[in-house]
């Protein structure tokens, strides 16, 4: 029986409710997720070897040709794995079960493991089980009601149902959900906006969960469906072992290539040339942490030669961000950059010099930034403040200029969050390079510099008779870059008069 997607939407959340309040809720998306994804590795692993027996004759020869070989399916699913035995084992010793499931699956299939087996079913915490086995019998009860396999569910439809549980889990995850997941309109408007073409390399450097990636390949398939062409690659990197864990399976879910690295990306990147430089992407789609903390050094003693525009303030890595997202771009590649709307306002108007002002202004000079799109309020799980897209490009059509949408007034009320709307509307604009009154305007390099390289979209499209005020978040980065720019010269100035007194201060 195939299944809807509304049906598998609310069976999977009832299953996901097994165990809801016995844990906190930022962590019961730890337990769930492996469960589903073990799920459809078993009833695929059943179908293949159902297609298989059709071939060669009977279920035991099949089974003896994939011990022997296990190229024969995608993934080999030990018997300990399959689900006929999962659902079968007795409630005492589930979570131990469970945990040499995940371990033998990893075992068999080196491309699961630090993916599939980074979960201790049978965990404690202060003497006490994380989840108890009453609590996975019952989920197992409720996953065990359909199947997952390749006749039931499309790799889409369960991609589709995978996304729905993950921002169901970024709901009630508050601060961290930024960590894996972002809003998945503002991904379908990213990639509308890179628009991918066959046989493009897609990069991520704070890849969270994937779905950055997945918005670009589902909106690819869907533009090219039932033509021939060139599939995209997908590149991503991300720091968080878990997030990296759910970036794999949601990749193997949706049934796509790609290539995900756990690690650093701004002190260890992973994808490099044979000559130790950065690879470069033909486009890059990306939502990093916003305001990030990383010391000088970071930028000081960088391998790369990624910071040549200027080194951030300490306290707000978001153009330290873009330079890597600049020098991971090919000659003609291009960009969308999920941050903070002060990434692309702060230190306009300020005396003196300003460091993020000062970079913004060198990616201006150079003609690299194409757009910038205000986000509504309160789409980010993580923060209530707008957010901004602010797209580069290399080779861009229309040199010298900037376009800039508003499109803080493009929501539909959500709880907890906003959705937001007008998707085709913003694309259409910009790819039209229209102006539209109180929504979009072209402005120049000069007009960008009369205006200190002020980028907000708001500085320069009205909506409603509102003064710009600076936020709570913004505030804190510029009396931090004040404070980190006070002991630079107080530094200076003890090394100039120790120098000059030929004393130690």
């Amino acid at each position: 029986m195939t299944i809807d997607i509304k049906t598998l939407e609310n069976w999977l959340w009832e299953a996901a409710c097994k165990i809801r309040g016995e844990i906190d809720a930022s962590k019961y998306k730890e337990y769930i997720l492996p469960l589903i994804f073990i799920k459809r590795l078993s009833d695929v692993f059943e179908d293949e070897v159902e297609k298989l027996s059709e071939e060669f004759g009977d279920k035991e020869t099949v089974f003896q040709l994939i011990e022997a070989d296990h190229s024969y399916v995608k993934f080999y699913i030990p018997e300990i794995a399959r689900w006929e035995k999962i659902k079968k084992h007795p409630v005492h010793g589930l979570g131990m079960y469970l945990t040499d499931v995940v371990r033998a699956i990893a075992k068999e299939n080196p491309k699961l493991q630090g993916v599939i087996d980074i979960v201790d079913f049978n965990a404690t915490q202060a003497g006490k089980r994380i989840i108890s086995d009453d609590r996975l019998h019952a989920l197992i009860n409720v996953l065990s009601r359909y199947r997952l396999g390749i006749k039931d569910v499309p790799p889409d439809i369960i991609g589709h149902a995978y996304e729905y549980l993950l921002r169901k889990f970024a709901e009630g995850s508050g601060q961290s959900a930024g960590e894996f997941y972002t809003p998945k309109e503002v991904g379908i408007l990213i990639a509308k906006l890179l628009d991918p073409k066959p046989g493009q390399s897609i990069y991520d450097p704070c890849v969270g969960s994937a779905g950055l990636l997945i918005k670009n390949q589902l909106y690819f398939k869907e533009k090219y469906k039932n033509q021939k062409v060139a599939d995209l690659k997908f590149y991503g990197q991300e720091i968080l072992h878990f997030s990296f864990a759910m970036a794999k399976m949601n990749i193997f879910i949706h049934d796509m290539d790609a290539e995900i690295a756990l690690g650093d990306t701004m002190n260890h990147p992973a994808f490099k040339k044979e000559d130790g430089s950065l690879m470069e992407f033909d486009l890059i789609a990306t939502n990093p942490m916003w305001n990030q903390d990383f010391p000088q050094s970071v930028y000081e003693n960088d391998p790369f030669n990624r910071f040549t525009f200027g080194f951030p303030p300490s306290s707000s890595a978001d153009w330290g961000w873009i330079q890597h997202i600049n020098a991971s771009l090919k000659e003609n590649g291009k960009a969308a950059i999920v941050l903070d709307t002060g990434s692309v306002s702060r230190g306009s108007g300020a005396e003196g010099s300003n460091r993020e002002r000062d970079i913004r202004k060198k990616f201006v000079e150079q003609d690299l930034i194409e757009a910038v799109v205000l986000l509504p309020e309160n789409l980010f799980y993580n923060t209530t403040a707008p957010g901004v897209i602010i797209i580069l490009n290399k080779n861009k059509k229309h040199k010298n200029q900037i376009l800039l949408i508003n499109a803080s007034e493009k929501f539909e009320k959500g709880r907890p969050k906003n959705v937001l709307a007008g998707i085709d509307e913003i694309a259409e604009v910009y790819h039209n390079w229209k102006e539209i009154e109180k929504f979009s305007r072209v402005i120049t390099k000069e007009e960008a510099q009369k205006n200190d390289y002020n980028l907000s979209p708001s500085r320069y499209i009205t909506i409603a008779q509102e003064e710009e005020v600076l936020s709570v978040d913004d505030a804190v980065v510029l009396v931090k870059e004040a404070e980190e720019e006070r002991k630079r010269a107080e530094k200076e100035l003890k090394e100039i008069l120790e120098e000059a007194l030929g004393i130690e201060i």
